[in-house]
């Protein structure tokens, strides 16, 4: 059975269950790697993704977004002249209670109210405010190829975001 669409999950009805004693062979989370880049130089940009609504981004969603920025980022700028860090882990786990999909199963099938389900992956849940992504830069001409690298990942994950360039200062 194919993996259902984004929109059956990203939206938060309840608070997030933890009991991981009660699920069985809990599947890894896709995304492997959780910093890219050079994080020695000193950098003067940080260039943030910034989640706008509560909502649930699935394993697949960040391991695409992620793998995006990197391929953008070590083609325009260059693999040691940034540092790109993902801040979300998917500790949430997501069940689904599976039906049958054949031709007449409208009829043979209700569904029990409230199943468990069995787990089919992982998602982050963030807040409004929460940081996503980070890239961190040194050259005020990077700071566009970041931007455009999280415009894109914007693209792979559900809901709104927004995109946040700050300085850093290197000073106490």
């Amino acid at each position: 059975m194919p993996l259902r669409p984004a929109r059956c999950y990203t939206e938060r009805k309840k608070p997030p269950y933890t009991r991981r004693e009660y699920i069985d062979g809990i599947p890894p989370p896709k995304i492997t790697k959780y910093t890219m880049g050079n994080p020695h130089n000193q950098y003067k940009y940080v260039v943030r993704l910034i989640a706008e609504k509560n909502v649930l981004i699935r394993h697949n969603a960040l391991e695409a977004a992620r793998t995006d920025v990197h391929r953008y980022m070590s083609k325009y700028v260059g693999e040691d002249k940034y540092f790109f860090v993902v801040r979300k882990y998917p500790h949430q786990v997501i069940r689904e209670n599976k039906m049958l999909a054949f031709a007449g199963a409208d009829r043979l099938q209700e569904g029990m109210r409230q199943a468990f389900g069995k787990p089919i992956g992982t998602g982050a849940y963030v807040k409004p405010g929460d940081i996503i992504m980070d890239i961190y830069v040194s050259e005020r001409e990077h700071v566009a190829h970041a931007i455009e690298a999280l415009r894109r990942a914007k693209a792979k994950l559900p809901d709104s975001y927004k995109i946040v360039t700050e300085e850093i200062s290197l000073g106490g």
